[in-house]
């Protein structure tokens, strides 16, 4: 698939779907394209190509990978323009092609390709100009595919779907765990979780908070969703000392992160809190829960409820102070204003700040 906009995340996915399907059923195309900031689905949908289309014993004939920074496009040209040995394919892969000099050049290639031959461009890091002659050739003879990384709220949804494409299920609180700790990196999360499912006793069906605490080391009662939880509930004691765990692993719970969080928590409860504004001094409807969960960007709705008791407890004309706060303290964490004030000290003095609005 080729398309003039920016791809989203949502949109990569149901490509990288729709392409492992294609390669598993052996309908193949002479071009592939794969670019992207993403690099995870790139490497998967490269490796599937590098062993699904020949067999091991035609590979080391008819299966050449070369480096981008190490290669010219005229070697890779004549390579594509090769006759397959004993076979009905060759197979060339280009991997780093976006260190591949004057990458244009193999528009020489492209706009005829072989038919014996599927050429293989992994470009990652960025997306080849959709301008060229290049890209534009590749979309009408074979196959783009344009890699997007996932923004936060994105990543637990396709977490869950990759885990039920497992045969298992997360619970909501193991789900945000893993996504707070883990960030948005595809790779890495893709990475615990094998391991973690061959750790997992084989009738598993559900992953909870303990499977995480216990195989991947992240601690099940201090963590970031724990804090804003106490947080929401107004629990001062509960979230001081979620901040002096924090004080004495700040590798694994850096600041900066923890404001983030905040900051993403702070603005949700003002979107409902303005929902609910609209409700009384404009007469609109109030959102449903689908909406709303929507709309506050939930990673599950299972977590509406809390957004609402928290908005109880925090009217706009707090939040706006407490966003201020987040700011002023992010400036902190990088070290502007901060004095010789370490992380955990500079957690305990907003907390404080906040609890006592």
């Amino acid at each position: 698939m080729a398309k003039s906009g920016k791809t989203t995340f949502k949109e990569s996915v149901a490509e990288f779907s729709r392409l492992q399907r294609d390669i598993a059923a052996r309908k193949f195309a002479p071009v592939y394209l794969l670019m992207g900031e993403e690099g995870y689905f790139i490497d998967r949908l490269c490796d599937q190509l590098a062993e699904g289309i020949l067999s091991e014993a035609e590979r080391a004939f008819n299966q050449i990978v070369v480096y981008g920074k190490d290669s010219e496009c005229g070697a890779i040209i004549n390579f594509c323009r090769q006759m397959p040995m004993m076979g009905s394919y060759q197979v060339v892969i280009v991997r780093e092609a976006q260190q591949l000099r004057k990458i244009e050049q193999l528009s020489l290639y492209t706009q005829a390709p072989a038919a014996s031959t599927i050429l293989v461009l992994c470009h990652k890091e960025k997306s080849l100009d959709k301008r060229t002659q290049l890209y534009k050739q590749i979309a009408q003879q074979g196959e783009v595919f344009e890699s997007t990384r996932p923004r936060d709220y994105e990543i637990g949804p396709w977490l869950a779907d990759f885990i039920r494409s497992k045969g298992c299920s997360i619970d909501p609180k193991a789900l945000t765990m893993l996504t707070e700790h883990l960030g948005v990196d595809i790779a890495k999360i893709s990475n615990e979780l094998t391991k973690l499912l061959t750790f997992l006793p084989e009738d598993t069906k559900t992953i909870t908070a303990d499977h995480i605490e216990q195989n991947i080391g992240i601690s099940k009662d201090f963590n970031n969703f724990e804090l804003t939880r106490a947080l929401s509930e107004r629990n001062m004691e509960k979230a001081l000392m979620i901040a002096d765990h924090f004080a004495h692993n700040p590798k694994e719970n850096p600041l900066i992160v923890t404001i983030s969080t905040l900051f993403s928590h702070f603005q949700r409860i003002f979107i409902l809190n303005y929902q609910r504004w609209l409700v009384r001094h404009r007469g609109m409807q109030m959102p449903s829960d689908m909406e709303l969960s929507r709309m506050l960007k939930l990673p599950n709705p299972f977590f509406l409820n809390e957004y609402k008791q928290a908005a109880a407890l925090y009217p706009n004309k707090k939040v706006f102070t407490i966003l201020g706060l987040l700011r002023q303290y992010d400036l902190k964490s990088k070290g502007m204003n901060s004095g010789s004030a370490d992380e955990g000290e500079l957690l305990r003095e907003l907390l404080l700040k906040i609890f006592y609005l």
